[in-house]
Parts: C-alpha cells; structure tokens; sequence
C-alpha cells in the first residue's frame, strides 16, 4: 500500500476517481440533451439544473427546477473525491465506488424519465439529441468501474504478499 501522498496520486484507480469527478462537473455545467420541435420551432434543453422551453425568438417560456440532478452529480463527484483519499482502506474505497456506480445509474435513469417525459408531453417524433453532458455520465460510469478493476488487483497483490510472509 501506498505509504505517502505522493504514492497515493500515483496510483491508476485515483486518476480514474478523478475522472469520475471531472466528468461530474461536465455533467453540472453542459447541456444533457435537447429536443427540437419541427413544427413550432420550440426547443426543450435540459442540463442539470433546468429543463429550458425555448420559443422560435430565442425567448425562454417556462424554466423548471432540476435541482435534483444538479445535487446528484455533486454527490457523486464528492464521493468520488472522498474514495481517492480513502487508500488506506481499500475495502471502504470500493464500497464507496460500488454506491456511486449506483447513483449513477440513478443519474441516468433520472435523466431518461425526464426527457422520455417531455418527449410524450410534446408528443415528438424523434427522442432529441443526447448531449456531452450525458455522455459524460457514461464515462464516468466506465471509469469507476475501471478504478475498481485496480483497486480488486492491489487487494489480490496485497493478499499474495501477505502469503509469501
């Protein structure tokens, strides 16, 4: 195991923990998808903290809260930094990335049942455009799974030293 600051940044899983944080902050800061209306010239963006009904003029005609989204991301982006200082513990530190891959998963299935919504409410024929913010989910997603992948291998390095002994 690591034994100072420097080891610990030095580490695959901590670059990829870090990973899952900046992709939460592409998450909070990018659009997650949009929803263009043929017929009237509306647009539907939703990114993580409002669901923007745009008219043909560019006005803004109604601006739902999302809060929920937004405060999801932040959660996981905040787990996913608290797990990078958590190398001492390496069994804590995949737990904690086992609960945020969960709410990830959340994050996604929130942000399908909001556009799957809005796509019934306006009735469209196409189900809008995914955005970087949303893939940005995906990623993280991926990149927890893979600090997980070296974190179950320096538990398995850990247990072979600890039979050699």
């Amino acid at each position: 195991m690591p034994k100072n600051q420097k080891e610990m940044i030095q580490r695959l899983q901590s670059i990829f923990l870090f990973l899952v944080a900046v992709a939460m902050g592409l998450t909070l800061g990018l659009d997650l998808w949009v929803q263009e209306v043929a017929d009237s010239g509306e647009i539907w963006k939703l990114n993580a903290l409002f669901m923007n009904q745009i008219d043909a003029s560019g006005e803004v005609l109604q601006s739902p809260s999302n809060w929920y989204v937004a405060a999801l991301a932040s959660f996981v982006g905040l787990l996913a930094i608290i797990s990078i200082f958590q190398y001492r513990n390496l069994g804590r530190q995949m737990m904690l990335n086992m609960v945020n891959s969960l709410l990830m998963v959340g994050l996604v299935v929130i942000v399908f049942l909001i556009t799957s919504g809005i796509n019934e409410e306006i009735a469209a024929a196409d189900n809008g455009d995914y955005q970087i913010g949303f893939w940005a989910i995906l990623g993280a997603m991926v990149c927890n799974m893979l600090a997980n992948r070296f974190i179950r291998k320096d538990v398995a390095l850990l247990k072979s030293v600890d039979r050699i002994r």
